[in-house]
């Protein structure tokens, strides 16, 4: 076969197969080139979801009549100029491709004006050639004008999905570049219909109008700083995360990327409060030197590479890690503003076992207001409740965030008094909450206290089980757990955590016997240690139906309120929800 060189209208339409895969990847390097030049102001307009017309109208700084050729000419670029620009490249677009890569396929009209100019220039291309640039009319600024897409590569146009479908990926990919940038205007229609009209204004209220009303409610501000890295913008509350990933956006440098990196950090930062079913939402806007990230890796220029990926990711993973570990104190303020806690959640029981005793202690001053308070008992209903008695009316300053307990409901559920309203407690999922996190502390001290069991406790167990312990005794000791091998088929329970002595040892130690059939000791010590521990909070958490007194119930309230993440119990479930006075009064219509 015959080497020969391609013309460049062939190379143009391969290279339109990486850049333009569908109308939303055209618009999204027409809005780029717009906000690159400048523009405060951008119309869109769109025919049969993009696939018939895109039309791209900008106030920015506009074209010269000379440059209106190679505008739409292969690697011709206003951007850089070196290796060294490529390496700092701060601008959203630089390789010169998208535009010719475009004229190739589709029939355009480049319409600009810049600002020292008399009139503007209007350049025709249609599969790639170009006519000579005609005058035109139009203030300062650029207008694009693509027709047709695709109509000389028909089987390209084969894989486009219907138009309603088309729309809705250049509808999203309007709401990313506004997220990203708030100070400019942007106006969207579709088959002569305005869809979307966002006015310049700041960051909070752009999030308000593209991610909705519910996510600014119930996400939480993000604000942090490594050095010359920064991180800023807004994370969901756990619970109020839905099963879409619709809604994770994050901008590198104001551009929007999808990295791997990225989101491991994120994910690992919410692995502990977030339930398995469930997905965070979030905008981010990552700021670093731009010769820290190469942007240069695909066309699209939405995949990148950090120069320190490792220190991106510990940066990305404990700024949000540790926003989300914030005390129960920070979620009251929330509740106390109005914004909802409360978010539909898949059912859930806890296996039946042992109750145990919560291991807390209070100072007796939260008991002082509660002196002759005592417990009728448990009516038909289930209802704990105390004799009827007024709390203090004391300061905001001086009530503890979740109050005073009131009542137990039906043996799952605390019921007390904040100064925002009522508050609702998982006690089982609190208290669940409250062992894992003092296992965890007590693990990384390397001072897990153990119980020994006055009798030791024998039972019967597989001999691969048996097999696979005996050579980690003296690491499964480190974390509570003294274990002797008394035959091929046989052990014998000596200690347990302290923190969970009053656990069944039998089903605590088949439960962690059948964690270690699955994944091995040595890798469930070390990157599946969380989840062991999780385990085993959850064996050792007061249980459903085991009646508590008001002091108990206070005590949980009180170690609710100094454990990081109490929000959420290890399995990603809410363990508490505020419901303020005004949400009482509505309920009873009061004040109508």
């Amino acid at each position: 076969m015959t080497i020969r060189v391609l013309p460049d209208v062939l190379i143009s339409q391969i290279a339109a197969g990486e850049v333009v895969e569908r109308p939303a990847a055209a618009l999204k390097e027409i809005l780029e080139n717009s906000l690159d030049a400048g523009a405060t102001g951008i119309q869109i307009d769109l025919e049969h979801g993009g696939i018939k017309r895109i039309r791209v109208a900008d106030n920015g700084g506009g074209i010269a009549r000379d440059e209106l050729a190679l505008a739409l000419t292969r690697h011709a670029t206003s951007k850089i100029a070196s290796l060294a620009d490529l390496e700092q490249v701060a601008s959203l677009g630089f390789r010169g491709e998208a535009l010719a890569s475009i004229a190739a396929i589709a029939r355009v009209q480049l319409t600009s004006r810049s600002e020292d100019a008399e009139h503007a220039w209007a350049v025709q291309a249609e599969g790639g050639r170009l006519d000579a640039p005609a005058p035109a009319a139009r203030a300062t600024g650029t207008t694009i004008d693509i027709q047709d897409l695709f109509f000389n590569t028909p089987a390209r146009r084969k894989f486009l999905k219907t138009e309603a479908t088309e729309y809705a990926h250049c509808a999203e990919t309007v709401r990313r570049l506004a997220l990203a940038n708030p100070q400019v205007s942007f106006t969207l229609s579709h088959n002569g219909r305005t869809q979307l009209r966002l006015n310049a204004e700041p960051a909070y209220a752009r999030i308000r109008q593209v991610l909705g009303e519910a996510f600014e409610q119930n996400s939480v501000a993000v604000e942090a700083a490594a050095g010359a890295l920064r991180v800023s913008g807004w994370v969901i509350r756990p619970s109020a995360a839905t099963g879409s990933r619709d809604s994770q956006h994050v901008f590198v440098n104001g551009r929007y990327v999808r990295d791997k990196l990225i989101v491991h950090a994120l994910k690992e930062a919410y692995r502990d409060v977030l339930h398995h079913q469930l997905n965070p939402a979030y905008c981010l806007f990552i700021e670093l030197p731009p010769d820290l990230v190469d942007v240069n890796v695909h066309p699209a220029k939405t995949e990148i590479r950090f120069r320190d990926s490792r220190g991106v990711h510990q940066f990305l993973f404990h700024a949000v890690e540790r926003l989300l570990s914030a005390p129960v104190a920070a979620d009251v303020a929330v509740a106390a503003s109005g914004a909802s806690q409360a978010s539909p959640q898949p059912a859930w029981a806890a296996p039946r076992q042992t109750a145990m005793p919560l291991q807390v202690n209070e100072a007796m001053a939260f008991y002082a207001p509660l002196q002759g308070t005592g417990v009728r008992g448990q009516d038909s209903e289930g209802l704990v409740a105390p004799v009827a008695q007024s709390l203090p009316e004391t300061g905001q300053g001086d009530a503890p965030p979740l109050g005073y307990a009131l009542a137990q409901l039906h043996g799952v559920y605390v019921l007390a008094q904040n100064m925002q309203g009522l508050v609702l407690v998982d006690m089982h999922a609190a208290h669940e909450r409250v062992v894992y996190e003092k296992l965890k502390t007590a693990l990384d001290a390397r001072a897990v206290p153990a119980q020994t069991l006055l009798i030791p406790v024998a039972l019967t167990v597989d001999a691969r089980d048996v097999a696979e312990i005996s050579p980690h005794l003296d690491q499964l000791a480190g974390i509570g757990f003294e274990l002797s091998v008394t035959s091929p088929t046989s052990v014998a329970v000596r200690s347990v955590p302290w923190l969970l002595k009053d656990a069944d040892p039998v089903e605590l130690t088949r439960a962690v016997l059948a964690e270690i059939a699955e994944f091995g000791v040595a890798r469930l010590l070390a990157e599946r240690r969380n989840e062991l521990l999780a385990t085993l909070a959850c064996h050792g958490a007061v249980r459903a139906n085991r009646r508590l007194t008001l002091p108990e119930m206070n005590a949980l309230l009180r170690e609710m309120e100094a454990t990081e993440r109490a929000g959420q119990c290890n399995h990603g479930r809410p363990t508490w929800f505020q419901v303020s006075l005004g949400e009482l009064d509505a309920m009873f219509m009061r004040g109508r």
